[in-house]
This record gives C-alpha cells, structure tokens and sequence, in this order.
C-alpha cells in the first residue's frame, strides 16, 4: 500500500465520522451542554480510530480487529451508562449504535472497501436524518400491509430459494422454480400498485387511481368504483374513466409480463394491446373532460394486497393452464389454446399471458398463434368487465364503459388481423 492509498483510506473513514457528528450535532443542538453524548469532534475521531484500527488488524488479523471493536463497546456501553444517570429520560441507543457503526465503517475504508463504506456512511446518514418520516411512515402503515410484505418476502426469499429448477410433468412442462418466480413477479406488480394508491391517495385524481388500480387489479377497481357508481350517480362520469385507465392498465400490464419472460413475443403482441391501450386511454380522455361533476372519486377500498393463500391459488391456476395450454395444443392445435384462452379470461389474463410467453416460438406454438390467445384472453376479461359495471351500477357509467370497451375490443382485433392475418 503507497502512502496515497494510505492517506485516501484514513481520510475517508475521518469523512464518515465527521459526516454523521454533524447530523448528530445538529440534531442534539438544543440540548443543554453537558448533556451531549457525542457530536462532529467525537464522531470524526470515532471514524479515524476505526480507520487506524483496521491498518493495526491487517498484520495482527480478524482477531485484533474483533479485540479493538469489543474495547470499544465497552467504551460505548460505559458511557451510555454514565448518560443515564445524568438524564435519565433518554433511553435510546441509536447515538449509540451509530458511533459502533462508525467504528466499523472506519474500519471498512482502511481494510480497502472504500465503495461498501462511503454508501454505508451515506445509508447511515439517511436512516439517522429520516427520523420523523420513518416514524410516520411506521404509523401509517396498517397490519394488513405489514402481514403482506411479511408474505411477498416469505414467497421470494424463503420458498423460491428452495424450489428444484427442472422440469416435471407432461412435457416436463412443470418447472417450479419458475413456476414460482412469474408467482412473484406478478405479487411484487401488484402490491407496487396497492402501495402507490396507498401512498398517493385520492388527492391524484380518479384517471391515476386506475392507472395503479390496474397495476394492482383491474377487476377489483372495476368492482370497486361500480359499487360507488350506484351510491353516487354525480360521480359516474369520473369513475368510468377511471374504470377505463384501469382497462387500459391491463394491457400495458400484459405487455409487461410478456417482455420479462419472452421479449420475442412482444412484437406480435405490441399492436393489439397497444391499440387496445390508446383506445381506453382515448375514452377516459373523452370521459373525463365530460364530467358532470368537480367531486373526486375516492381510491378503491382496497383490503389485503398480497395474500399467501391468494398466491398459492395463483400458482396452481397457472399450473393447470400451463399444462393445458401444452396438451390443448398437442391434441388440438392452435383451436385447443384459443378455447383455453377465452374461457381463463373469464377470470384472468395474467396465466394465459404467461403460459403463451413460455411456449410462444417452442414446439409447435408459433408468435402468431400465442398473440393470438394472449388477445382473445384480453377480449374476453376486458367483455367481462364491461359486464361488471352493467350489473353493479348500470345507468351513464355501464353504457359509457361498454362504448369504450367495444370500441377498444374492435381496435385489437383489427390490428391483430392486420397485423396476423393466419
């Protein structure tokens, strides 16, 4: 090591603890003198001690190391104690814990990690200056969203580790790494949209509430916002538009899905949903300008976003298309699928979107024919919300979404047609 290095390493675990004794300082101003644990001198200090520490460690090993960091918790704890018995009241220990973490980022820089210890300094710096938004953001959050993030970790970081990534049955169709990789993926797109609503509210207005609506289900805002179509008729222009962006949302959505798991696809997908997309995005235009009314209508309502139970329902419906869509289109060729399609889109879009993206230019499925399902599917779920607004609601807001629903239906199988004739 030549003495610049030396000097760049010293220099920047001194940074680290100057950096966080100014925003400990700043926010232990007001307290009476005496009464300050630490601030920028002891913290600098605090960061050079680590820094020259870990120069002593590289020839007397992780053990010296470990030695210098336990005599200066001791240090810590002891003047903690001593803290106490001044003020009393103060019983927190995050002062604490961050002049141990400045030690060891101290120690980090001079080891040679200078990268790990500048962003740690940083992370440091934002979790230790982010104090009131942290405990509001901590207060706002509900048990039900806490018990689904808990749920998305445990589905990501818990049971796909562990999953065989091989196939199994037919056609070793089944892989269930895979298989519960796209389950993650299309719980992590839902729940970004529940956590956008959430954190956005009513205060966006009722065109970006679809948008993340359909992130996080169309289907459920579409019921949603029909419900309060029917309580509120003043507001049934507003809420139809949102119905559509939520529409719209979809496609993009699908269009999302596919270009992860087979961009190859996307092409042959592109016109339809984007033709069905501006179609939608084009009526809300038109139905929001027209809107009788200034009230905004509220976020839907909502309940739990991610749910274990849900996940595992997804998982085995996809399962089952995905292992359908193979045989169907063994047995059947391309009519097998197209019936499959149509009849999982009563309830879905997003199984047969990922079905048709793994077999889509494999075997016999050629682009064209997995194009194809993929759009039937999107025309039967978007007929079935259509459906949805006339029953809940009726009146201006059923006859306006089905107008726009058509005429988006129309727009994607023209381009379709156009696009792939066979």
């Amino acid at each position: 090591m030549d003495e610049f290095d030396l000097y760049k390493r010293l220099g920047l675990a001194l940074a680290i603890g100057m950096l966080l004794g100014v925003e400990r300082g700043w926010q232990l101003r007001q307290a009476p003198e005496g009464t300050r644990i630490a601030g920028i001198r002891s913290f600098s200090l605090m960061g050079l001690l680590g820094g020259l520490w870990g120069l002593l460690a590289e020839d007397g090993g992780a053990v010296t190391l470990a030695v210098g960091f336990a005599a200066f918790a001791a240090l810590i704890i002891g003047a903690h104690l001593m803290h106490l018995r001044v003020v009393p009241a103060d019983q927190g220990i995050t002062t604490e814990i961050a002049e141990l973490v400045t030690f060891c980022l101290g120690a980090a820089a001079a080891r040679g990690y200078l990268a790990a210890a500048a962003a740690g300094g940083v992370v440091t710096l934002a979790l230790l200056s982010l104090k009131e938004s942290l405990h509001e953001f901590v207060e706002r959050i509900r048990f039900v969203e806490l018990k689904a993030a808990v749920n998305l970790l445990l589905i990501s970081v818990v049971m796909l580790p562990v999953l065989p990534n091989r196939g199994f049955g037919p056609g070793q169709t089944l892989n269930p790494y895979k298989l519960w990789w796209i389950v993650v993926m299309i719980a992590a797109i839902s729940f970004v949209g529940y956590v956008a609503i959430r954190a956005a509210g009513p205060r966006i207005g009722t065109l970006l509430t679809g948008f993340f609506g359909g992130l996080a289900s169309s289907t459920a805002l579409t019921a949603s916002f029909s419900r309060l179509g029917r309580t509120s008729p003043e507001l049934q222009n507003l809420l139809a538009a949102g119905v559509v962006v939520a529409g719209a949302t979809m496609f993009l959505r699908i269009l999302l899905i596919v270009g992860i798991l087979n961009a190859k696809l996307l092409p042959a997908l592109a016109a339809p949903m984007g033709a069905m997309a501006l179609a939608c995005a084009a009526g809300a235009i038109a139905l929001w300008l027209d809107r009788r009314s200034a009230g905004a209508a509220t976020a839907p309502p909502l309940t739990n976003p991610f749910e274990l139970t849900t996940a595992l329902k997804f998982g085995l419906f996809l399962g089952v298309i995905m292992v359908l869509s193979g045989l169907l289109q063994q047995w059947y060729g391309n009519r097998g699928i197209y019936g499959l399609a149509a009849v999982a889109g009563l309830a879905d879009v997003d199984a047969i979107s990922v079905s048709m993206a793994r077999l889509a230019g494999r075997g016999t499925t050629t682009l064209a024919a997995a194009a194809n399902a993929v759009a039937i599917a999107a025309f039967v779920n978007t007929t079935v919300k259509a459906g949805i607004v006339a029953f809940a609601c009726g009146g201006t807001m059923a006859w306006r979404v089905a107008a726009v629903f058509a005429l988006a239906v129309l727009a994607g199988l023209s381009s379709l047609w156009i696009g792939y004739p066979g």
